[in-house]
């Protein structure tokens, strides 16, 4: 999905922010993986491309709160690479910020809908305004 700017990443940078830990998290705990499959996933899932300057540190602090464990394996035809595991503390954090935002996101969903459904019915400024039940009433007694 291109959005209507042309930029190659479907979301805007500060909704990103908001959830990038929750949505790395969710990833891990898909199974033991590495930063790069992880950044690829990402882009895969449609969260939109991650930089490895943001998705390091980010793994740096997730394994610095203990929300995820590490190991080192040696590649098999290439270098080594840091291997990241979900933690019980880290799954108890996805559970309960995942519910978390999918309370904000529903929340956010119906308020934005609810506004767009307003709009698409508001009358055009300087129009009469549309007949109420009291109006209609009014008119009929006369």
């Amino acid at each position: 999905m291109t959005p209507p700017d042309g930029s190659p990443d479907p979301w805007p940078a500060q909704w990103l922010r908001g959830v990038l830990d929750l949505a790395v998290l969710a990833v891990i705990a898909r199974g033991q993986t590495y930063g790069y499959r992880i950044g690829n996933d990402l882009r895969e899932l449609g969260v939109g491309t991650v930089k490895g300057g943001t998705l390091y540190p980010l793994l740096a602090r997730l394994e610095e709160t203990g929300a995820v464990s590490t190991t080192w394996r040696e590649g098999e035809s290439g270098p080594g690479r840091k291997w990241y595991e979900i933690t019980p503390g880290g799954r108890d954090r996805l559970r309960q910020e995942g519910a978390r935002w999918r309370t904000f996101a529903r929340l956010t969903s119906d308020l934005t809908a609810a506004a767009a459904a307003a709009a698409t019915s508001a009358p055009e400024p300087g129009a009469a305004p549309a007949p109420t039940r009291q109006s209609l009433d009014a008119g009929a007694q006369r």
